[in-house]
């Protein structure tokens, strides 16, 4: 099978330029896995690639829609998955990098997502019925059509639970039926960036402030003037919403900049959730070892040459009688995402 490595971590940990390393290493392409860096006219809050960055290696699946699009999970993955297969139909190597979780594990775990494009008028009948009956009455009608969905739902997150009854009102199915995983047919090696905690807020916090230095707030500024409002998915990107809520005049800037950085820690608290450091599909790093990117170079090296011997391996017991082949194949074992232990 051919190969898919995935960069995952917190934001701010340095996954661009790993990324960016390992491509020039190995003739490789980045795939995007940021929900944020879709959208055009967001450069600064999203900490899209610099020109630069963007000359280094090529990258897929940045600025690839306006602001007031609604891009599915369903649709980033059929976007991932036909710019993985068209970089290795050119013979390269695709690194998928980026801090979404749902979205590198509905690629690299092959969920299966309903395709039922958001319908509007339903989501605001449905908010509007969760704010009538509040949310955990709300939660339990979710339960009466589809239980198994609804006990991996917390009531809280009423957003999840609008999306869910949607499913099953527009389809007659529960979207549990619709999200059972098919593995892709990759090998599959994921490296994460790992930190401490206290050492990567601190981090998070001057690359905050660097972003206002660079035009964050003439960002959003002209955002909103463009018409795109706060209400947008886009605009839920960490310190839009903020800064915005200062150009209405409903905060101080400096109000708005402490719950940016505020957010954007608990943003990460959530990525640790997606990414877990016990999860032994993940090759952890930490990035403050002055050998990290070596390590990952060495680590990604012994995967692709391991592949290649899986390969010839296989090769030759394809030349052989087909008597002899079901024995050989059986005792085949190809590395794939399940059952590599880092």
């Amino acid at each position: 099978m051919p190969p898919l490595i995935a960069i995952v971590g917190p934001t701010g940990i340095g996954k661009t330029a790993l990324a960016i390393k390992i491509a020039q290493a190995f003739s490789g392409q980045i795939v995007s896995a940021d929900s944020r860096q879709v959208y055009q006219l967001m450069d600064i809050g999203t900490a899209k690639p610099s020109t630069d960055e963007l000359v280094a290696a090529p990258h897929r699946l940045i600025d690839i829609v306006s602001p007031d699009y609604v891009l599915t999970l369903a649709e980033f993955q059929e976007r991932a998955y036909a710019a993985i297969d068209a970089i290795h139909a050119q013979g390269d190597l695709p690194l998928l990098a980026g801090g979404t979780g749902q979205w590198v594990w509905s690629v690299v775990e092959g969920w299966g997502i309903p395709r039922v494009p958001p319908d509007l008028t339903l989501r605001a009948e449905l908010e509007a019925a969760a704010k009538t009956v509040g949310s955990e009455a709300f939660h339990a009608k979710l339960a009466a059509v589809d239980p198994d969905a609804a006990a991996k739902l917390d009531h809280r997150n009423v957003r999840r639970v609008i999306r869910a009854l949607e499913v099953y009102l527009k389809t007659g199915i529960p979207i549990s039926a619709h999200q059972k995983k098919s593995p892709p047919p990759y090998r599959i090696l994921m490296i994460g960036l790992n930190m401490p905690r206290e050492s990567l807020y601190l981090r998070i916090d001057d690359r905050i402030d660097r972003m206002m230095e660079a035009g964050f707030l003439a960002e959003v500024e002209d955002l909103l003037a463009r018409g795109y409002n706060l209400h947008y998915p886009s605009m839920s990107g960490l310190g839009y919403r903020q800064l915005g809520r200062y150009l209405h005049g409903e905060i101080s800037l400096e109000e708005a900049v402490a719950l940016t950085k505020k957010e954007t820690r608990r943003f990460i608290r959530q990525q640790y959730n997606w990414f877990r450091l016990d999860d032994e599909r993940i090759f952890w790093l930490d990035v403050l070892a002055s050998d990290f990117a070596d390590l990952a170079l060495a680590k990604l090296s012994a995967f692709l040459e391991e592949g290649e011997n899986v390969t010839a391996q296989l090769d030759k017991v394809y030349e052989k009688e087909p008597s002899t082949l079901d024995a050989e194949l059986l005792a085949l074992q190809v590395v794939s995402i399940g059952d590599e232990k880092s």
